[in-house]
Parts: structure tokens; C-alpha cells; sequence
């Protein structure tokens, strides 16, 4: 049975944040949003704070989204500013010999090759590659058992307390969190600026190979949409964690377990479209309100 409450929850707009125009409590208690029929989501909004969670909180497999975690420690730890594509990583034997795995999201990599960490970023984070994340993941601790410690313990003093990694990658299923977790990580990571860009790319290549690689999101540049991830599995089902602005307020949301034990093409797209419903109820709220102030 479907559980759905709102949370009146406002927080002080965020330093440097003055000319942005502000949102009553009043309005936050009655928002229309078109909330998921199955699953849970969870979408909160700067300055404002949550405009609401809706389903079942218990944890679940997330897929994909697990990169944005990946991502997060891999930057902490090797921090890289704008235009700073970061040092040369070469790309072993397991990472090209994972190129081709059948039933995962892989990028065609070649051993010895040599890719900036930048490009490596984005070439998990766009199209999805899971050998890439795992290659991040041995390059960084040295295995990727040891990188996924370092992932538990930043999500643990991140405070996101229902949630367990098992790879960097997300293609397992014992990788599990939920909608209000994964947005605690979403705020964080959106504050990253070398982040926002790479999820921010519509497209990107591999070294050395013309063909572009488009990203897994095509929510991007629609309602305000500037990243940030999907994940998608069989388990899972369709999965979300997005992001947009809309008049200069960052918008955060994560939509999960969408048309769960179905295939993983029907569940993204799921995912997506319930997405894009959210995104677009969201902008029109906040211009509605923010218009109505100025």
C-alpha cells in the first residue's frame, strides 16, 4: 500500500542566496506534485527545503545511481577544478576485457590506453560505464572492495543511515538505499562544480574513437533539468536522481524502483517519464510562487 505524507520542513536560504525570491511556508504545504504511483521519491528545493516523500522507505536496490557516490569519493579524494581534466590513469586488463560483458553498461576502453581522470568521469557518469567504475575504484584504494569501505563510510558520515554499497558500479543488487538518503548525497555532490559539469553533458567520446556516447538521461535541458543519474536493473527497476534550476533555485530529486522486475529498458524509461512529470510540476510550482513575489 502506497504511503504518501508531506513534510513541512523550510530552511534558511543558503549564503549568497539573497536575490533569489523567497518561497512562504504557506505554499509548501499544499504542492501539487504528480508523486510516483509505485516506488518512492523524495524532492526538496533550495532555500525552501523538502516539498515531500512518498512511498514505501524502506531500502532498495538503486543500480546506477550507486555512480553518483563513486564520483562523489573519487573527487573528494583527487579534487580537480574547472578546466583541470586531472592526471593520466591507465586503463588495465580487467577494464578492457569488461568492455564487452553482456547485460551491463560498459564503454569500449583498451588496456594501456591512457585517460584523464576528467574524461573518465564523464565516461562513467554519461553513458553509464560500469567497467570504468570499477577501474576508478581499483586505481583509487587499489581494489574495489577497499574503495567500496571508503563509500559506506562517507555515506555513513553523510548521515545516510539506510543505506549499504557492495560495488562501485551499482550493478549489484545488494547495493541498497532509499529516495530520502540518496538526496542527502544529491545536495553534496551537486556542490561540486567539476560534478555539475560532467553531468551537465548531453555527449561524450572515448579517447581515440569518433562515435559519441550520449547520456543516459534525456531529461537534460527540459524544465530546468542539469543532471544528475540513472540506474536501471531487472530488481531495481527504473531509477532517478535529478536536478534543475529554476530561476536561480536548485531543484533536487530521486525517483526509485520504477516498473521494478520488468527488464531494465522498460524501467529506465519508466523512471524517466515519471521523472519528467516531477521536473515539470516542480518548475511550474516555483514560477508560479516565485513570480507571484516579485
Amino acid at each position: 500500500m502506497r504511503r504518501f505524507f508531506i513534510l513541512l520542513l523550510l530552511a534558511s536560504a543558503l549564503s549568497g542566496c539573497g536575490a533569489v525570491p523567497s518561497v512562504s511556508e504557506a505554499t509548501v504545504s499544499d504542492v501539487p506534485l504528480p508523486w510516483p504511483a509505485e516506488g518512492q521519491s523524495a524532492v526538496e528545493v533550495e532555500g525552501v527545503g523538502s516539498l515531500g516523500v512518498s512511498g514505501d522507505p524502506n531500502p532498495v536496490p538503486i543500480a546506477s545511481v550507486t555512480k553518483v557516490m563513486t564520483a562523489y569519493v573519487i573527487l573528494r579524494r583527487h579534487p580537480l577544478r574547472p578546466g583541470d581534466d586531472g592526471p593520466l590513469i591507465t586503463v588495465d586488463r580487467t577494464a578492457a576485457d569488461e568492455s564487452y560483458v553482456p547485460r551491463e553498461s560498459t564503454v569500449p576502453v583498451r588496456e594501456g590506453q591512457r585517460i584523464r581522470l576528467r574524461h573518465l568521469l564523464e565516461l562513467m557518469m554519461v553513458p553509464s560505464g560500469n567497467n570504468v567504475a570499477r577501474l576508478l575504484a581499483r586505481r583509487d584504494s587499489g581494489s574495489q572492495e577497499r574503495f567500496v569501505e571508503r563509500m559506506n563510510a562517507t555515506a555513513h558520515r553523510l548521515g545516510m543511515t539506510d543505506t549499504t554499497y557492495t560495488g562501485a558500479s551499482g550493478n549489484e543488487d545488494s547495493t541498497v538505499s532509499t529516495a530520502a538518503d540518496q538526496l542527502k548525497l544529491a545536495k553534496k555532490a551537486m556542490h561540486d562544480p567539476v560534478l555539475r559539469e560532467v553531468v551537465a553533458q548531453a555527449t561524450t567520446v572515448v579517447p581515440g574513437d569518433a562515435r559519441r556516447l550520449p547520456n543516459t538521461n534525456t531529461l537534460l535541458n527540459k524544465h530546468g533539468v542539469i543532471g544528475i543519474k540513472t540506474g536501471s536493473g531487472t530488481a531495481a527497476g527504473g531509477n532517478l536522481m535529478w536536478a534543475s534550476r529554476v530561476r536561480g533555485r536548485l531543484v533536487l530529486g530521486v525517483i526509485l524502483g520504477q516498473a521494478a522486475n520488468t527488464n531494465p529498458t522498460a524501467a529506465k524509461a519508466a523512471a524517466l517519464e515519471a521523472g519528467g512529470r516531477m521536473s515539470a510540476a516542480v518548475e511550474q510550482w516555483l514560477l508560479k510562487r516565485l513570480t507571484a513575489r516579485t
